[in-house]
């Protein structure tokens, strides 16, 4: 049996909450085997220390089902995450917040195509408008995680390449600002026609460089807009920064609601609360003023109380909307009136309101 036959056995672990294995995250620093004997080390951060706890009997399991192995020998290098009273901003499970961001939201939905990076970009422009009415502006952040298909760039009408303060290892990115938002992504990063082909380790280097390596300046709130899912992107997410929670963007029907659901899990069980569920094309209003509700009713609602948050507003179906990504003018800056901006003030108006009291009661 050779190293990289244990290797292959190990990625039958899942890390707790993830649907990927130890491997593919990275997490696995060596693997040999000799004389009956497998050893393994890993090398993680965590805060919760049931998790690893949890590897070492699923690593010790794994690799007891091969008839050659007699025993098994698991180290376990652990990283502990920042505790609560040494964080600023938040209280979950990362590390600590770079200086001058008060909070980070993460926006997730497990499953792709539900408009998420749409209704990202328009919570960030809409709360960006509540804290300049507050004589705070600039002050909103958007990060565009979504390392395989960036598309906050073309909503947010930005392109080019962002500048870069400093030399080295100090050198720092300097985030790229459009409607009174400060925006980094990916996608500002590459070719328009390089597809991205990356494993685990570099999409969770990219995050992180993302958080430590950016200059934001002061913020009141950073939005980190993930890709679908619960793989790199999240899990280097949950460890390098202190969210304060995550909001769930779901469409009514089943098949969506569902897999929002288990992402909404997968955010409990790595300590990030929830904040609320946003249920996006929930509606279609005809010229005569008629509703239809063209993908079902009720999903929303039906996400949130299972996992106990709430609804935190329901995005008609409007094609202004989607023309408003299209041309870099998301339809919070470029119609006000709308009824749809309106919902998404709420939104934002709500989950402002919602931090400063949590930053409140902490202090």
């Amino acid at each position: 049996m050779t190293t990289e036959d244990v290797k292959e056995q190990l990625k039958q672990v899942k890390y707790p909450g993830f649907s990927r294995d130890i491997v593919s995250f990275g997490l696995v620093r060596a693997a040999g085997f000799s004389d009956g004997v497998a050893k393994v080390s890993l090398a993680l951060t965590s805060g919760d220390p049931k998790v690893p706890l949890h590897l070492k009997t699923e690593v010790d399991k794994c690799l007891r089902a091969i008839p050659e192995v007699n025993e098994v020998i698991v180290d376990i290098a652990v990283t502990p995450a920042k505790t609560p009273a040494a964080n600023t901003g938040g209280n979950m499970a990362g590390g600590q917040l770079p200086e001058g961001i008060r909070h980070a939201v993460a926006i997730a939905s497990g499953k792709g195509g539900v408009g998420k990076s749409t209704f990202s970009v328009n919570l960030a422009c809409a709360m960006a408008k509540e804290l300049t009415s507050l004589d705070r502006p600039n002050r909103v952040g958007l990060l565009d995680c979504d390392i395989y298909g960036p598309s906050v760039p073309l909503m947010m009408g930005l392109d080019g390449r962002p500048d870069l303060e400093g030399e080295g290892s100090d050198a720092m990115l300097i985030p790229m600002e459009h409607h009174g938002v400060k925006v980094m992504s990916m996608g500002f990063l590459i070719d328009e026609n390089t597809p991205v082909v990356w494993r685990g380790p570099m999409i969770m280097k990219t995050v992180q460089q993302f958080v430590n390596n950016v200059k934001w300046g002061e913020l009141d709130v950073l939005i980190i807009d993930l890709p679908p899912g619960t793989g790199d992107a999240q899990l280097s997410l949950v460890q390098t920064l202190p969210l304060d929670g995550a909001v769930l963007v779901t469409t009514p029907q089943a098949a969506a609601t569902n897999i929002a659901r288990k992402g909404g899990l997968m955010f409990q069980k790595v300590n990030v609360p929830i904040l609320g569920v946003a249920e996006n094309m929930s509606y279609f209003v005809d010229p005569a003023g008629l509703r239809h509700e063209i993908f079902g009713s009720g999903g929303g609602a039906s996400t949130a109380e299972k996992l106990g948050t709430s609804l935190l507003g329901q995005v008609p179906i409007v094609s202004a909307i989607r023309e408003g990504g299209d041309m870099g003018q998301p339809i919070v800056v470029s119609d006000p009136e709308h009824p749809a901006t309106a919902v998404f003030c709420g939104i934002a108006s709500g989950l402002l309101a919602r931090l400063e009291k949590a930053s409140a009661a902490k202090n």
